[in-house]
């Protein structure tokens, strides 16, 4: 199976109407990256108040509030950066806390199927800000971005 089949196996490739509106319907995503990430945070807030709460989502719940929030809250302190480091660092965390926001609403649409539809709309938006903040990353810190390491390996003259 594909990474993509995987995908719309896990998330289910449903159309539902029932879903949890990230932005106006025909909106365009907002050019300015603070209000979309203030968006996105209040999208998970709301999310987040329909999830049951019992031991395991509470735990899951504070997690995914935790990371949906700081998307936006890391990238306004790094808008006001003073230097390109600082500025970077706070894009870096900007991308790792919208990854694990991904993680998170899979956690949750496991543990509460029924969420599913909604969790999906939120995890397409995780991604699309997880990825703006690489590309940003790379752009301001080059020379900090991983890149797999090229194994030299040696001829095997032993047989």
């Amino acid at each position: 199976m594909s990474a993509n089949a995987d995908f719309l196996t896990f998330w289910g490739s449903d159309g539902s109407d029932e879903t949890c509106r990230v932005r106006e319907d025909n909106a365009v995503h907002p050019f300015d990256l603070e209000e979309r990430t203030a968006l996105f945070g209040e999208a998970i807030i709301r999310f987040a108040k329909r999830v049951p709460q019992d031991a395991v989502n509470n735990r899951l719940i504070d997690q995914l509030v935790g990371a949906g929030t700081s998307v936006g809250a890391n990238y306004c302190e790094g808008d006001d950066a003073y230097s390109r480091k600082e500025y970077a660092l706070r894009i870096g965390t900007c991308r790792k806390e919208a990854r694990e926001t991904k993680f998170f609403l899979r956690m949750i649409a496991t543990s509460e199927p029924l969420l599913k539809p909604d969790a999906r709309i939120l995890w397409q938006e995780a991604k699309e800000l997880q990825l703006i903040f690489c590309a940003i990353f790379r752009k301001v810190a080059p020379d900090r971005v991983k890149r797999p390491a090229v194994r030299k390996t040696k001829p095997n003259t032993k047989h």
